[in-house]
């Protein structure tokens, strides 16, 4: 991984100031949330007080007496506005999960019950396979068993006692309006004061009425007979399971006027008896502006903040039970006579709600509960400004460093590079360059640089100390040479036992082969010194070769040379000397590693605005471990007469190809190895 990427995920640390920034405020906001909790706690427990003096309103169900199945109780839900009485729902202002459901053989059918001031609304929408009318009765006074939606009623009015039980069936011989049948102990009349209207429907029929409120009691239920064509009895689908139906809730007048006293903007204040019914609700929620914060509308944005905010429960779960029965959880904790608090937020809208549900006593009874809601916009338009600040310079200041890291790393980057590549120029054919760049800056890179050129310096120092050894040596060497060669000369004159004539021709033959050497020696400072004051000049290298080439073969009868070239002429700007001496050097390499009988090829190629000049010889492969040495001073890898070879041949044909502006390699072919010079061709 290069510098600069490592830079930029180190500038990813810098978020981690944005996201203490978001604790803090999650922090801060769950302290304005239990405040305004403590708030709402304080004015639940004043309102539940205040409404402790109306025990009367709550129908509380005595102790010996029996409670009831509360989802055998039917509740009026309060109506804005008295509907139509056609058969539609749609005028109720009601959702359609505050109708409830009816299960029968063959039949299934929903219903609502509402109230506005003195009269009572009854909804039923039936699902029936087959609609069997109502008919008139025979002769005999026998009635065909149809259809019908019954209303059973006990208890006293509310105006007062001795209403009894009475049943209104509503059954219908044709769609339209019609008039119920009154049944009671008595006998059964039909009741002209109720409104009603029958309407078919493509899986059934609906059915809606109007019941003055003082013909039902306290309690009432909902009864629907499916009958069908054969005459067999009827199916019976019922809101109650015993013969006396659930007790009929409707809200308080006289609590909703003190619950409406008590709301103020943004509240909504709900009272409910020991089964969960609302008797009473005022206030609403205001519309929600999102937290009041600029720039939230993208969803984006909005994700970003929710993944950072505390997560509360689903808002829906504040809204009102359509049914009528609040069953939440802090409520119900509040009915078993524990006060509880709650919070809801919607990721949707952005709604937050704080609740709480304070159990009403009355004296040692408990009556009921009051739940007490509160948005939190306030809450909330301080937050997400607060988010949305935070994020925007979070941001910026992201973008800021990371630019800068990478401005930075970019710079770091560049100044490695430049001394990386000039480490790697420092060394050439001549001298080393111990000039580094910044090597005056006062950073670590500098640091870096100086000591690359101290090292530099001290190996130039080196390679120029060996450069010149062999000259020094071959000039230091001579003289002492000469002495030794003359001294032996003379004593070869001398008398000599056979011993030391033997000696004496050994130490004859040693100093020959010093000779030898310090002569190679010398050659290569000669060539060097060839390159620099050589005059250039243009010449055919193909005819040059052709007569070298003959030439080998009488030096080595027992090789074959062969000389592959084209015919056109290949002129070459330099030395021929230098150039012919390069040659020979690598057809004595050539001559050294391959046997008698082997031929070694010689070929010249042109390219454009280059010369191609190879030897091929067979012999071994070249070894690994001296490819980057071969053309090394005094580098031999010759396996035989170890020590007997100086290898300074290929050290030399590197220096005559470099001196004319070439380049020399090696490779291994098959079953040989090849030595190609690469040198600029002259322009005709």
């Amino acid at each position: 991984m290069n510098l600069r990427r490592q830079l930029l995920l180190i500038s990813l640390l810098t978020l981690v100031l944005p996201w203490a920034g978001c604790q803090f405020i999650r922090e801060t906001e769950s302290a304005l949330r239990e405040g305004q909790q403590q708030m709402l706690a304080g004015t639940a427990q004043a309102i539940a007080d205040s409404l402790a003096q109306f025990p009367d309103e709550f129908a509380v169900q005595r102790r010996g007496t029996a409670s009831g199945d509360a989802s055998e109780q039917v509740y009026g839900h309060p109506l804005a506005s008295p509907p139509l009485v056609d058969g539609y729902f749609d005028d109720w202002a009601l959702p359609e999960p505050s109708l409830a459901s009816l299960r029968g053989e063959n039949a299934s059918a929903r219903f609502a019950v509402g109230v506005y001031r003195q009269s009572v609304f009854l909804y039923a929408d039936v699902h029936d396979d087959a609609v069997v009318y109502s008919m008139p009765a025979d002769a005999g006074g026998a009635t065909r068993i149809a259809d019908s939606v019954e209303l059973v009623s006990a208890g006293d009015a509310p105006t007062g006692p001795g209403i009894g039980t009475a049943v209104y069936i509503f059954a219908a011989e044709a769609p339209g309006n019609l008039v119920p049948n009154r049944r009671t102990a008595e006998g059964a009349v039909d009741e002209t004061r109720i409104a009603a209207h029958w309407q078919d429907t493509a899986n059934g029929y609906r059915l809606e009425a109007r019941i003055p409120r003082q013909l039902l009691g306290t309690r009432l239920g909902v009864v629907v007979m499916n009958a069908n064509s054969r005459g067999t009895p009827a199916v019976r689908m019922s809101s109650f399971s015993g013969e006396t139906p659930g007790r009929f809730v409707t809200p308080s007048p006289l609590l909703q006027s003190v619950a409406a006293g008590y709301v103020q903007a943004d509240m909504q204040l709900i009272v409910s008896d020991m089964a969960g019914w609302r008797l009473a609700q005022a206030g609403e929620f205001s519309e929600s502006n999102n937290g009041g914060t600029p720039g939230m509308a993208s969803s984006w944005v909005r994700m970003a903040y929710d993944a950072l905010l505390e997560a509360g429960d689903e808002a829906l779960l504040a809204e009102l039970d359509p049914s009528g029965r609040e069953q939440q959880e802090y409520i119900l904790e509040a009915l078993s006579g524990e006060p509880a608090t709650t919070w809801f937020r919607s990721p949707q809208s952005g709604r937050a709600v704080v609740a709480v549900a304070q159990p009403i006593w009355s004296g040692n009874v408990q009556t009921g509960a009051v739940v007490l809601q509160q948005g939190t916009d306030a809450i909330l338009s301080l937050r997400n400004r607060a988010l949305s600040r935070l994020m925007n310079f979070t941001l910026i200041a992201t973008l800021l460093v990371a630019a800068a890291l990478l401005g930075y790393a970019s710079w770091m980057s560049f100044r490695i590079r430049r001394l990386s590549s000039a480490a790697e120029r420092a060394l050439d054919d001549k001298r080393v360059q111990a000039d580094l760049p910044s090597a005056r800056a006062g950073d670590e890179i500098g640091d870096l640089s100086r000591s690359f050129s101290s090292v530099l310096r001290q190996l130039g120092e080196y390679n120029e100390y060996l450069r010149t050894l062999a000259s020094k040596l071959s000039h230091e060497l001579r003289t002492p040479l000469t002495i030794v060669t003359s001294s032996l000369e003379n004593l070869e004159h001398e008398p000599l036992t056979e011993a030391s004539a033997e000696y004496t021709a050994r130490a004859k033959d040693g100093a020959g082969r010093l000779r030898k050497i310090l002569s190679a020696m010398s050659e290569a400072s000669r060539v060097e010194e060839l390159i620099e004051n050589a005059e250039p000049e243009t010449f055919d290298l193909r005819a040059a070769l052709t007569s070298t080439v003959s030439a080998y073969a009488d030096a080595w009868p027992e090789r074959r040379f062969s000389l592959v070239a084209d015919d056109t002429k290949a002129p070459i700007h330099g030395s021929p000397e230098l150039i012919i001496q390069m040659l020979d050097k690598l057809v004595d390499n050539a001559v050294g590693f391959s046997s008698a009988g082997n031929e070694i090829v010689i070929r010249l190629k042109s390219t454009p605005g280059k010369l191609v000049l190879s030897v091929t010889n067979p012999g071994p492969p070249l070894p690994e471990r001296m490819r980057s040495q071969l053309f090394d001073s005094m580098v031999s890898v010759r396996t035989s007469e170890s020590g007997k070879h100086l290898g300074l041949g290929l050290f030399i044909a590197r220096l005559i190809a470099v001196g004319h502006g070439g380049s020399i390699t090696a490779f291994d072919v098959e079953g040989g190895v090849t030595f190609e010079v690469h040198v600029p061709a002259k322009d005709d």
